[in-house]
């Protein structure tokens, strides 16, 4: 059955939901951010140190996530000028997926 299910899938041409869903969010930095912004505001060297992505890679996934609108950007203009990162809406509706992710996780890996 599974095969038939895989092969409607190829033959549909559209991936189902849940692969287009980790097409989005699915890499190994993203979900590292989006999860760890889960705990509020955080500043580029807070993520840097807690997910452990060098700075690049880094600059790059949030760039990502603001554009697809699951992070946002806020500036503060004291000295230094600070940036923070927390998540919209969007990235907020994730945070019941998680959980569910790592109860699934807790009780089969």
């Amino acid at each position: 059955m599974a095969e038939q299910q895989t092969k409607a899938i190829v033959d549909d041409n559209s991936p189902c939901p849940v692969i287009e869903s980790l097409e989005e969010i699915g890499s190994q930095w993203r979900l590292a951010v989006l999860y760890d912004l889960q705990d509020g505001e955080k500043r580029f060297n807070e993520l840097k140190r807690s997910t452990g992505a060098n700075s690049r890679t880094l600059s790059r996934v949030l760039d990502d996530l603001q554009e697809t609108n699951y992070v946002a950007r806020r500036y503060e203009e004291d000295s230094p000028i600070a940036t923070y990162y927390s998540l919209t809406e969007k990235g907020e509706s994730l945070c019941p997926v998680f959980d569910e992710i790592s109860a699934w996780s807790e009780e089969w890996l």
